[in-house]
């Protein structure tokens, strides 16, 4: 039975898909085609694609004879996912990706408003605001995926994330990217993730970037497409004179199209200098922390 030896673990926003991409074109790795599987943190408060050993297995069935391993980005924010892992395999293998905590805050957040579901705060600034009342259960889009997607600075606590992994697993296996370097050379952060992997290091894949900025060209149009008005609903079973259930299935299908149209790639707008220093002061100690931790001065991040 085929079994993932490495796991990507987060954190979002570092172009960890683009690494999983990147990967899976290496004809000695195996990854599934669908990632973020989330098996291993069961403190999660989102869905799993795999709610047992064996389904959770059954992604890996086309990785005979290759090494196999998976993506899941909330892996390093959860508490519990680094003990499971290392229970399922003390020999694994763990990849973090790691990015300037205020262009990751703001970047998911444009994610989440792109994606139209977990966010319902446009205004970055107010979706932080926001924090304190979300950990208390309030003001939860009442389509939220997962409620730790919506604390952005809890995301952003780097120090005590990494060293977690670095405690049950050792730091010899353990591989730390930054997004800066991941972004400046893929090619070679590419390459020392295959030599951390132990896997023929010489292999080039197409390194195009993945899972780029997107951003809503209209966003009252995004909101009705996830919460519509009753009284639109009820209109709707006079215009689609079908059964419940098909009738459920053309919307479902009208509002994902309607969505998709609505998204457009672009760059994210420039943040509001002002709030970027507030933020960058405010998490100025916490990377002093995960420099140390690391052996690598990052307090540029602090910097504009």
């Amino acid at each position: 039975m085929n079994k993932p030896s490495f796991f990507i673990v987060g954190a979002p926003k570092c172009g960890t898909t683009s690494l999983c991409k990147y990967l899976e074109q290496h004809p000695d790795i195996f990854i599934p085609s669908i990632k973020e599987l989330y098996y291993f943190c069961t403190d999660s408060t989102g869905k799993k694609r795999a709610n047992t050993l064996e389904e959770y297995l059954s992604f890996f069935e086309g990785g005979k004879g290759k090494l196999c391993g998976e993506g899941s980005v909330w892996y390093l924010f959860s508490k519990e996912a680094a003990s499971e892992i290392y229970k399922f395999n003390p020999e694994a293998k763990i990849i973090i990706m790691l990015r300037e905590p205020v262009s990751l805050m703001y970047s998911l957040h444009s994610m989440h408003l792109a994606n139209g579901s977990n966010e319902d705060i446009l205004d970055f600034k107010l979706a932080l605001e926001a924090e304190e009342d979300r950990k208390q259960g309030k003001r939860i889009p009442e389509k939220c995926f997962r409620l730790e997607e919506l604390l952005y600075r809890e995301v952003v606590k780097f120090t005590d994330q990494v060293k977690r992994y670095f405690d049950t697993f050792g730091r010899n296996r353990i591989h730390v990217i930054i997004f800066d370097d991941f972004q400046v050379d893929t090619a070679k952060a590419y390459r020392e993730t295959l030599e951390f992997l132990d896997v023929e290091p010489d292999f080039v894949p197409n390194l195009t970037p993945r899972n780029t900025n997107r951003q809503v060209r209209n966003a009252f149009l995004q909101q009705l497409t996830i919460k519509p008005p009753t009284n639109v609903l009820e209109i709707g079973k006079y215009f689609l004179p079908f059964p419940r259930s098909v009738r459920r299935n053309l919307l479902k299908k009208f509002k994902k199209s309607i969505r998709r149209s609505n998204i457009q790639k672009a760059s994210r707008p420039p943040l509001d200098p002002k709030l970027r220093q507030s933020l960058q002061q405010e998490f100025a100690a916490e990377i002093e922390r995960l420099s140390a931790l690391l052996g690598r001065d990052l307090t540029y991040w602090s910097k504009d």
